[in-house]
């Protein structure tokens, strides 16, 4: 069983409030982490219809039934049992008693912020990180692999070929998870809007374009948008403000939560077809973002990542504001590194005055460096 990174800090949030609550997407390991950490709670899950009953019908008998030390999976398909609860814990005045897990964070967030505010810790748990994959023994050994591979764990838990595994992974999530969220008439033009979404992967988000090419308004385009957010399946980077009297791109880009997704999206049927793919460069600055978007939710804290780019084309990949510094990277798919690489870090840092230690360039090779411009790190090493 591999040991989740974010584990620590729910126990550390578990002796400080009555509720933690972890959330993200379908099948990102949720479950599996809050019953390792747990084990001597009880565990129930709202998939189960019987106590999803019970819990709406006898709310009381159910908090009687299941009073503390407990573990509430897919909470998000009861929620009215949050205020229940919250009078409970208040009462109880201990910490530790709920565990709760959702997949779905548009139906969840809301019910948390009117219930249990200030009463809850809340995590947000992605699929496997290369470096839980490392400690395990059961990372890709090449970039194209671990691009088409993904990270959800299943398909290394039950040993699942990637293109077995996420078309699948698609089929439940548009007719579970969206049905429950949105009514939309044809769900075959949905999935035809999130491929183009998988095709537009590290590039600016054009709305009008993509409503246009899916034969959609561009309202409607927008709130699939959110819904894809909210479900976890896409995260958009804002472009940072900060414009040192330059003309600034003030669109974000669109990246998905899981580069193994976004190859099945594209109909990617191997490792090998990744090396000459039109998207390669793009898809390997996804899976970078990601890895460094993992480090900060598995620490307990709120990403807070951006890009930089003027109108004359000048850009920084990411910039990564953390305790009021600001850290830069540029992403390069090749595995050969070319002192070129740092060309727009540094006209960047001219314009800030950030020095070498901020700038960092993550490239497909293998071998971390340190040269003058700044940091040379692997994309297996992050």
């Amino acid at each position: 069983m591999v040991k989740r990174n974010l584990q620590a800090k729910v126990l550390e949030l578990s002796r400080k409030f009555p509720f933690v609550l972890i959330t993200g997407p379908r099948q990102s390991g949720k479950s599996t982490l809050v019953k390792m950490t747990f084990p001597d709670y009880t565990y129930i899950s709202f998939s189960d219809l019987d106590i999803r009953t019970f819990a709406k019908d006898d709310p009381r008998g159910f908090i009687a039934t299941y009073p503390d030390k407990v573990i509430i999976d897919e909470v998000q398909k009861e929620p009215s049992i949050l205020s229940y609860l919250q009078t409970h814990t208040d009462n109880a005045n201990k910490e530790g008693m709920y565990i709760l897990t959702g997949s779905q964070n548009i139906l969840l967030m809301s019910s948390v912020d009117e219930s249990l505010a200030g009463r809850v810790g809340i995590l947000n748990l992605l699929p496997f990180s290369n470096e839980e994959m490392m400690s395990a023994g059961i990372n890709k050994n090449t970039v194209d692999e671990q691009i088409f591979y993904g990270s959800y764990p299943r398909i290394y838990d039950k040993d699942i070929a990637p293109t077995d595994y996420y078309p699948n992974y698609i089929r439940t999530y548009v007719e579970r998870d969206i049905r429950n969220i949105k009514q939309i008439g044809d769900l075959s033009l949905f999935v035809k809007f999130i491929k183009l979404c998988a095709g537009r992967i590290g590039q600016l988000l054009n709305k009008a374009s993509l409503a246009n090419e899916c034969g959609i308004s561009e309202p409607t385009a927008q709130s699939w948008l959110s819904m894809l957010e909210q479900c976890y399946i896409i995260h958009l980077l804002r472009p940072d403000h900060k414009n040192f009297s330059k003309r600034l791109v003030k669109t974000p880009k669109l990246y998905f939560y899981d580069t193994g997704l976004a190859c099945s999206l594209l109909e990617i049927s191997s490792s090998s077809q990744i090396a000459s793919h039109y998207l390669r460069g793009e898809l390997f600055e996804n899976m970078v973002v990601n890895e460094l978007i993992k480090k900060e939710y598995n620490r307990g804290e709120n990403p807070d990542f951006t890009f930089w780019r003027d109108s004359n084309g000048n850009e920084v990949d990411l910039l990564q504001n953390k305790d009021n510094e600001v850290f830069a990277y540029e992403i390069k798919s090749g595995a050969t590194f070319n002192k070129n690489y740092f060309k727009g870090l540094n006209y960047w840092s001219k314009l800030s005055g950030a020095d070498s230690d901020h700038k960092a360039v993550v490239f497909g090779g293998n071998n971390a460096m340190t040269c003058s411009d700044g940091n040379v790190l692997p994309w297996n090493r992050i």
